[in-house]
């Protein structure tokens, strides 16, 4: 049987989900895919009780492991099960989540229909749909958005699962649960491992956008998704700083100087009130420490080497990018 889709878990002391995550995967109605287990140097005993259960084997859907002697985050190990896969298609899913059985075939489907309907096959990602674990009828995220003020967020967070049936382009697909084609993965560079974790998904869907792709967001793909399993909140000094960092970063690398300066007024503001919230946490000084480093980062040697060739890029598609960016800026301000 041809393996069409790599099933790419990444996993860090997910004791509590990856079992679960396992079983939904080995209950789906197709097994024309293989999974591949990425331990990123976990301390609890997460992948030892899954391969147990489910020991390296060729049947289908096939089951692999690879463990990172050290803790390298969530870019490197995605990257790293991404080099293993040997599907066409990918599909990175959160060690958190529970999938309905027909979630592989509905964002398998949905990515291939729409290439078939594109003919140029301009598509690169396609996100499920993430509804809230503990509330079942509560949305998690219907695909992810930038906008000019700095900001990246998820579309439907916390609204009603029911208003979110149809499919529909997205900025870019959450790395939580999402297919993407491999060879465009590739083509980019695989996801920024400057990165570490955080804004990694946010970037790799606009690097694809720049160069002409789509990403789409399918109701059909369903998974149920517990949320900040790794870093054990929503808001946490860790996230702090790396949301703040990797902002930085994602603006200096896909903007060209010219958009960056049309847009400072509307960083200050952005950042300042990002500031001011993470304050009220008690952590305001992780979140202004995080924004240093970004800028260290975007000076740097390698930081540099990230920056996207903007005269490759062209001047239409930045200019089209900043109409999208101000646009996404009304939709998060309108609620």
């Amino acid at each position: 049987m041809q393996i069409k889709v790599s099933v790419i878990i990444p996993n860090y002391n997910g004791k509590e989900y990856l079992e679960n995550c396992m079983d939904s995967l080995m209950r789906q109605d197709v097994r024309s895919f293989e999974v591949i287990v990425i331990d990123d140097a976990s301390s609890d005993d997460s992948l030892l009780r899954v391969k147990e259960k489910y020991p390296e084997n060729g049947a289908f859907p096939r089951t692999r492991y690879l463990v990172h002697e050290e803790n390298v985050g969530f870019c490197r190990t995605v990257n790293d099960g991404i080099a293993l896969a040997e599907a066409p298609y990918v599909i990175l899913l959160n060690n958190d989540t529970v999938a309905e059985p027909s979630f592989v075939k509905e964002l398998y489907y949905a990515i291939r229909r729409k290439e078939k309907l594109s003919g140029r096959k301009k598509i690169f990602s396609v996100q499920a749909k993430m509804i809230s674990m503990q509330e079942k009828e509560i949305m998690d995220d219907a695909g992810d958005y930038y906008c000019a003020l700095g900001w990246a967020y998820a579309a439907g967070k916390g609204k009603p699962a029911s208003h979110y049936e149809k499919e529909r382009k997205i900025f870019a697909a959450c790395g939580g649960a999402a297919i993407y084609k491999k060879e465009i993965l590739q083509m980019l560079g695989g996801f920024d491992e400057n990165h570490f974790a955080y804004l990694e998904d946010i970037d790799i869907g606009y690097r694809a956008k720049l160069h002409g792709y789509e990403n789409l967001f399918t109701p059909k793909a369903i998974v149920y998704h517990a949320g900040s399993a790794a870093s054990g909140s929503r808001y946490n000094p860790f996230k702090a700083k790396f949301s703040a960092r990797n902002g930085i970063y994602l603006i200096y690398k896909n903007m060209p100087d010219w958009q960056i300066i049309v847009n400072l007024p509307l960083f200050v503001i952005g950042y300042s009130l990002k500031v001011l919230f993470y304050i009220l946490k008690g952590m305001g000084d992780t979140y202004i420490k995080g924004m240093a480093e970004g800028f260290r980062l975007c000076g740097s040697a390698e930081g540099k080497q990230h920056r996207l060739d903007f005269k490759q890029i062209g001047l239409m598609r930045c200019l089209k990018m900043e109409g999208e960016l101000l646009k996404n800026t009304f939709r998060r301000l309108g609620g």
